[in-house]
């Protein structure tokens, strides 16, 4: 940042781990930082510097919010499936002249050993699954759940942090907890529920990249839903990089 100016006002779209390591890095520099959550899950872990909670009422509201409250830069941190936000942000940007980075972990990479059949989204993954197993581990997240609500041949164990609020697959069990996870509880599951089959979207990280590890070494094939498109804009992948893009892009920011 900058030195010799008074503290700038950030927005982080947040939600992730390196939305939360990058709030904690700009409040310890001084810097006013403010965290937009979603507001989806209901325990969130909340960053450094002041939080916000709920939606800013599309493009319009947020292109008025940065404008009301002189934000310098937006940093679009948001889970790489939170599509809508990633194009309101672009919008908005565009609009009011703000400086917008992405700051999104690189996806997984298939390994030796790996058998993944890719799809576009989750009711592409739905159509995948009867020719691939009977008993599905299904780790997507709560939204979009209603995809598989209809597979009443195929028994299915649902992860989520909070319990699902739409439409389940008849045959199923809901197991609420949240990562980080080891290999060898990942492996555990799959082998004590007779898993043969794993369903993931391309979240990237280390946070739950165990059940990968786990499903490689059981020789489960493994449902990888891709990434959905974001809008261009300038992009990093780690927390120091976004911290570099903000020193050039708000040196000499006026107090």
């Amino acid at each position: 940042m900058a030195r010799g100016r008074g503290p700038m006002t950030l927005l982080i779209l947040g939600g992730t781990g390196e939305a939360r390591e990058l709030a904690k890095e700009l409040a310890a520099r001084g810097e006013h930082v403010v965290s937009s959550l979603a507001g989806r899950v209901v325990r969130p872990k909340l960053p450094d510097g002041e939080v916000r909670v709920g939606g800013f009422g599309g493009p319009e509201g947020l292109a008025r919010w940065l404008t009301e409250n002189d934000v310098a830069a937006m940093i679009d941190a948001t889970h790489p499936f939170a599509e809508r936000i990633g194009a309101n942000a672009a919008e908005a940007a565009r609009e009011t002249g703000t400086p917008l980075l992405r700051l999104a972990r690189p996806g997984w990479t298939e390994r030796p050993g790996d058998t993944w059949h890719w799809a576009e989204d989750l009711d592409h993954a739905a159509r995948l699954l009867p020719a691939l197993g009977e008993r599905v581990f299904l780790t997507s997240g709560r939204q979009g759940l209603a995809a598989f609500a209809g597979l009443d041949a195929l028994w299915f164990l649902i992860r989520c942090v909070d319990p699902p609020e739409v439409a389940l697959p008849r045959r199923r069990e809901v197991l609420l907890d949240r990562g980080p996870y080891t290999v060898d509880r990942e492996r555990a599951l799959m082998e004590r529920h007779r898993v043969d089959v794993l369903v993931t979207k391309d979240s990237g990280g280390a946070m739950t990249a165990a059940k990968l590890t786990a499903a490689r070494e059981l020789d489960l094939p493994v449902v990888v839903v891709r990434r959905p498109p974001r809008p261009e804009t300038a992009s990093v992948t780690t927390v120091q990089d976004a911290l570099t893009w903000l020193d050039a892009e708000t040196k000499g920011s006026p107090a």
